[in-house]
């Protein structure tokens, strides 16, 4: 089915129907935030002056007394909150009833014959309705008076309340058959059935025209796509659920935030291989397993497990016995599938096709969920299933055991029970509203029936939450038998006539049918169960799931399983949907321990990443059978190589019918104790079980921790080069975050305030100062959040370590580099993968790896230390390094023609990659032969020599690439080009390596000049420099001073021929070519249009030399070095630069004037583009100006502290990209 017309529909449907339904309210008074009084007058009930009849009074007061309780929160009332909640509710039940009635008239199951919401097969919205024609004729069937129905047709101008009595008429004759879906006659919410349904503007023409019938019945087929029910519901939601995805998810909430359509596919499977291998246990020849594609072949046991599988299976299965159970049914999807599968069982042992539907409707299914909207689609669902086998379905009085759980909470059970008076003889006192708490005498009950109050008393509490914990809720086995003698006696007293009798039964009938169902135990359990992480839930639930599922409280989901496995009889299958993090990492070691010492999984599919469209975390799916059998081999498919939803399926088929595509693997469950952490590592096998079983594990060498979590990073997190320099080691400490795919050494790029020992940060709630003990201390570290592959890097001594750069640190000094050296080998990231091959790589995980006793002994450790070094100065070679010295190119031997420079150093390039590969062969090798590995080739990915002058790395290009050379050949320019402004700047000196000035306010600049730290290449006096576009308007700009730059470092014998080259290598890929322009016009272009965004890459959004703009037109630009910024900055760049350039520029316009008289044609043309371009300049520069000059005078200082993200967005509009460095646009200063 292609979902996409249902992707679009379906959400602008959800807010038109809100807002339809939130005017029906309105013009019955009901308002957010208020209630509008109604009088009685006779049989009439006025409204704000509407009359309306006193029979639609009294429904409204059923409608306001809904929206008071689903207001009222411990006995307060939100009057808005229970608005808002009651209007979602009501728009949702009408957008179900529709849909319902949409997909019986496209597959003409309504008993009349005739279409309600549309005019004939694949008709626009427009054409009129099919029915309207006929409505005398259905007027009986649809409990109308014939009369008023015939009067309105003749009238002619009544065709809408004439198809509003033909909906409403509908909706009360399919409540005979669904009353979960179409309430009885009474039902309120027919007062709010929508407006203007014939009209143009329809809620229908949408529905209508929007989904193509193909949507609602296959046309190949002829059979209902009943599936379309279940997308358009989680369409429906889409958008509420992205709006509370991320936050504490209140009970009203929960259904948008965990529920999600399974795809046909995985439902096939889950319902295959446990329903289905079920009965195939007991039926090994049935015809059954060539009617399930998804079905897997258990896989060939051992004759020991052959004989225990006997033991256990059932010789015989009656089909009206098999239970069935979808506690988290949602729309129903698997339970369709089930009855499909079902329905195929029924016909093999001979039953007749009319009457399969309602014994498994009767004795087979059984559904639960907490969303009375996903309950109703459910059921319809089903329904409509039995509709294709039994064309009197309808007509049959089913009773459905799928339901919506209600809550006890506000049930009087003293009040109830008085009501229905079992004993016969009813308790004195005043008998009150159902929900109230009337002063009743204490409720007794006659021996008989003592047991039934005791057990609605019993049932009260755990039912109170049942909103927020839906099935988790546990009712005991052993009451089974009373409430089903209980719910007999409900039914006999609903039926009756008596009543006060019959409303009591009818209120504690739901809360007995789902504590029947939560008490049985079933032959098949399968859900796709609601994920929620703690962070995400209530206190509430938090509590509950500690209290009774603890080890298993990570996540709903996890719980879930634990409650499914007590709803399924011993030997009974289950099958799940769920993230597939509780295969790996630690906090579900306990339910994998579970599963594999407890249960049999019998089959799984592991999928890829973006293997589900609609979940925002990786998913596998599995079946499992109640109770252990020592030594089973499973059957497991990953599909991890094969991305994207789409593919997911089709691989999964592939798998079964080849099993020896690649990614289909059989094993055993009892092998996975042999790894740490009981890891389903289905995938390995027995040599590499060795890795973990022959060696010791790197938690006897090392201790590995996962460091801080500031909770707060925009204010204790720098990178290294916002800060004044002369807080370093005093506020601000190196800090590890992890960061990229690089091994070896690096990505020490950040700083943390540490001051007082990390003072601040420690008084921040929910902030973590874990490994503390290590901090400062020689050690190795990765990051968490691998991508794929396992990077590690030696950490020095002098850093803090984040949660997201978990750091180990070793007993012994000496087995730091082995540790390094044996993280880095290829294998050793093969192996971290069968540990966790989720994203992250956690401490928990380092731990589990192993280091071999004659690895150690090696000389892996000082091919580690080789590596080490090169990757540093490789790392130490850019700018972003806090131990940068100077550009390379600078002194590198003793050329003055920057190219040869450039070659040596790209011959220098190649030596280190040259050397770390051959140290990462030499080192796989040895890791290979210490561990006894089978021969294997050892050689490193060039791709993973993680050196910045690794193009294959970098690009994906071979290094000897012509392309792999010019883009580092342009990269080498661009940061001569930054370098070079940084010593303009004082940021650099050529007199001394490394940094020079980095303070803050300007201050000591002045002594560093004087004591000649600038003298072979002066810096610019103030820290402003210009950026302009022609060469005329300033002396000192950016490009003027490079000239006077390269002819000092190289000297003027070859001055043009090394500007030229660093012109051209511009060209290759920063900036695009443009003919006829000098060396110096390009890397004039170069500045004024590329360099800032070049900057901002290379500073990560944090840039240090700042870009005022006076906007679009360039009239103005200039860098302003953010150490050297004081508060007198402004009022120099104004006076020094602004205000000379208005005249400049005035004094350029008045020349080209002057020159017009005597210019030819085409010279004319040219000088008035050159007029007009200066006209706009001067607009856009004074009112630069009127903004600098207010700015100026407010004396602005920066706390560098702050950083910039915060400082950058001090200065209204003069700062260019404010929006993509401070966060937010720039803020009007006054």
């Amino acid at each position: 089915m292609n979902t996409n017309k249902l992707k679009s529909y379906a959400p602008k449907a959800r807010l038109a129907f809100i807002d339809a339904v939130t005017k029906r309210a309105a013009h019955l008074g009901l308002y957010a935030d208020r209630i509008a009084d109604m009088t009685i007058d006779g049989d009439s009930a006025i409204i704000e002056g509407r009359v309306f009849t006193r029979e639609q009074g009294q429904q409204r007061n059923q409608l306001v007394n809904r929206i008071k309780a689903l207001g009222t929160t411990n006995d307060k009332l939100v009057l808005k909150d229970g608005f808002n909640q009651f209007i979602n509710e009501t728009a949702f039940t009408w957008f179900n009833r529709f849909t319902a009635i949409r997909y019986m008239e496209v597959n003409e199951y309504l008993d009349h014959g005739y279409r309600v919401l549309s005019n004939g097969v694949n008709a626009e919205f427009g054409e009129g309705f099919e029915i309207l024609p006929h409505a005398a004729d259905v007027a009986d069937d649809l409990g109308l008076n014939k009369s008023d129905i015939v009067d309105m047709l003749l009238d002619g101008n009544k065709e809408e309340e004439l198809y509003r009595a033909i909906l409403l008429g509908q909706c009360h004759q399919l409540s005979e058959a669904m009353s979960f879906m179409f309430e009885k006659l009474d039902d309120a919410t027919e007062l709010l059935l929508p407006d203007n349904l014939t009209k143009t503007d329809s809620l229908l023409k949408s529905l209508i025209n929007d989904i193509p019938e193909d949507n609602w019945k296959d046309s190949e087929t002829g059979k209902g796509q009943i599936e379309v029910i279940g997308w358009l519901y989680q369409f429906y939601i889409s958008e509420h659920k992205d709006a509370v995805i991320g936050k504490v998810v209140k009970r009203e909430d929960i259904p948008a935030a965990t529920q999600l359509f399974t795809p046909n596919w995985i439902v096939k499977y889950l319902v295959q291989n446990s329903l289905g291998r079920q009965w195939l246990a007991t039926y090994p020849d049935s015809e059954l397993k060539e009617k399930m594609e998804y079905y897997i072949t258990p896989a060939e046991q051992s004759d020991d497990v052959i004989e225990q599988l006997k033991a256990i299976t059932p010789t015989s299965i009656d089909p009206e016995e098999i239970k069935v159970l979808d506690p988290a049914c949602g729309s129903g999807h698997i339970l369709v599938e089930v009855y499909e599968v079902l329905r195929e069982i029924y016909l093999e042992r001979g039953y007749r096709l009319r009457e399969i539907p309602e014994l498994i409707l009767t004795k087979n299914i059984y559904g639960l969920d907490i969303d009375d909207r996903a309950a109703q689609m459910a059921a319809f669902a089903i329904l409509m299933k039995a509709r294709e086998d039994d064309k009197r379905i309808f007509s049959r009085d089913i009773k459905l055991n799928i339901h919506s759980i209600q809550s006890t909470e506000n049930l009087n059970i003293n009040q109830l029970w008085a009501d229905l008076d079992l004993d016969g003889n009813k308790q004195s006192g005043t008998m009150g509203d159902l929900f109230a708490e009337p002063q009743l005498e204490l409720v007794e009950a006659s021996p008989k029936n003592k047991v039934y109050l005791d057990l609605l008393r019993y049932l009260k509490e755990p039912f109170i939450d049942a909103k927020n914990l839906g099935s988790l809720i546990e009712v005991d086995n052993q009451h089974l038998e009373s409430l089903t003698n209980l719910h007999e006696k409900l039914v006999d007293k609903a039926q009756g006539s008596e009543p006060t009798e019959k409303n009591a039964a009818e209120t504690l009938l739901p809360i007995v049918e789902q504590a029947i169902i939560l008490a049985r135990q079933y032959d098949v359990v399968v859900a796709n169960p609601p994920y929620m992480g703690s962070k995400y839930q209530t206190p509430l639930v938090k509590k509950y799931l500690k209290d009774n599922f603890q080890g298993y409280e990570k996540d709903l989901f996890s719980a879930f399983i634990i409650r499914n496995l007590q709803l399924t009889r011993e030997r009974g299958e289950l099958g799940f949907m769920t993230p597939f993090v509780w295969m790996f990492i630690s906090s579900y070691e306990q339910l994998r321990a579970k599963l594999i010492d407890d249960e049999i999984i019998s089959t799984l599919i592991q999928l890829e990443y973006s293997g589900f469209d609609g979940a925002t975390v990786p998913i596998c799916t599995f079946t499992l059978t109640k109770g252990h059998v020592a030594n089973y081999k499973g059957n497991y498919i990953r599909l991890s190589d094969f991305k994207g939803a789409v593919n997911q399926g089709p691989k999964t088929l592939e798998a079964i019918k080849n099993k020896d595509c690649g990614w289909f693997f059989n094993a055993k469950p009892d092998d996975f104790k042999k790894i740490p952490g009981s890891p389903i590592a289905y995938w390995v096998n027995s040599e590499d079980f060795k890795f973990f079983t022959d060696n010791p594990c790197m938690s006897e060498y090392a201790s590995a921790v996962n460091g801080v979590q500031t909770t707060n990073n925009d204010k204790f997190v720098r990178h290294w080069a916002e800060i004044c320099q002369k807080k370093l080691n005093i506020k601000w400490f190196p800090y590890n975050k992890g960061g990229s795919f690089r091994k070896w050494y690096g990505n020490i790029e950040f700083l943390i305030n540490w001051e007082n020992d990390g003072e601040e940060i420690g008084k921040i709630k929910n902030s973590r100062r874990r490994g503390d003990e290590f901090f400062f201390q020689e050690g190795l570290t990765w990051s968490d959040v691998t991508s794929g592959k396992l990077s590690a890097r030696y950490l020095p001594k002098d850093c803090i370590f984040d949660a997201a750069g978990p750091s180990a640190f070793f007993e012994h000094k000496e087995n730091i580099l082995y540790g390094l050296a044996m993280l880095n080998t290829k294998f050793a990231n093969e192996w971290s993968k069968i540990l966790n091959p989720t994203l992250h790589f956690q401490a928990g995980d380092f731990k589990k790896m192993t280091l071999s006793k004659s690895y150690i002994k090696s000389n892996a450790n000082k091919l580690a230390k080789s590596a080490v070094a090169i990757t540093k100065s490789d790392w130490d070679s850019k700018e972003i390094s806090p131990n940068f010295k100077q550009h390379p190119l600078i002194y590198t031997n003793n050329s003055v023609i920057i190219k040869n420079l450039f070659m040596s150093l790209i011959s220098s390039y190649e030596k280190a990659i040259k050397e770390i590969y051959d140290i990462e062969e030499e080192n796989n090798k040895i890791f290979s032969d210490s561990y006894n590995l089978p021969k294997n080739d050892n050689s490193p990915n060039i791709n993973d020599i993680t050196l910045h002058c690794n193009t294959q790395h970098r690009f994906g290009l071979s290094f000897n690439d012509p392309k792999a050379q010019q883009l580092i050949q342009c990269e080498i320019a661009s940061e001569l080009l930054s370098y070079y402004l940084g010593n303009i700047m004082g940021r650099y000196s050529l007199d001394r390596e490394g940094l020079v000035y980095a303070h803050s306010g300007n201050n000591g600049f002045k002594e560093l000049v004087a004591e000649g730290a600038y003298q072979t290449f002066p810096a610019d006096d103030d820290g402003i420099v210009p950026l302009a576009d022609e060469e005329w308007l300033f002396e000192d700009d950016a490009t003027t001073r490079f000239r006077e730059f390269v002819k000092t470092v190289w000297g003027e014998e070859h001055l043009q021929e090394n500007i030229d080259f660093v012109a051209e290598s511009l060209c290759l890929d920063a900036i695009k070519p443009k003919k006829g322009e000098s060396s110096m016009d390009t890397i004039r272009r170069y500045f004024s249009t590329q360099f800032f965004k070049d900057h901002l890459k290379t500073y990560k959004k944090r840039p240090i030399y700042w870009l005022f703009s006076s906007g679009k037109e360039k009239a103005f630009e200039c860098l302003v070095y953010l150490h050297r910024y004081n508060e007198s900055t402004l009022s120099r760049m104004r006076t020094e630069y602004v205000t000379p350039l208005m005249g400049k520029l005035e004094s350029r316009k008045n020349i080209l004037e002057d020159s017009k008289a005597t210019a030819t044609g085409a010279e004319q043309r040219a000088i008035d583009k050159e007029l007009k371009t200066i006209d706009k300049k001067q607009a856009e520069l004074v009112k630069f100006d009127e903004e600098l000059k207010h700015l100026a005078e407010m004396k602005i200082t920066l706390d560098l502290d702050d950083g910039v993200k915060v400082n950058y967005g001090k200065f209204g509009n003069l700062l260019a990209d404010v929006k993509g460095i401070h966060g937010k646009a720039p803020e009007k200063i006054k």
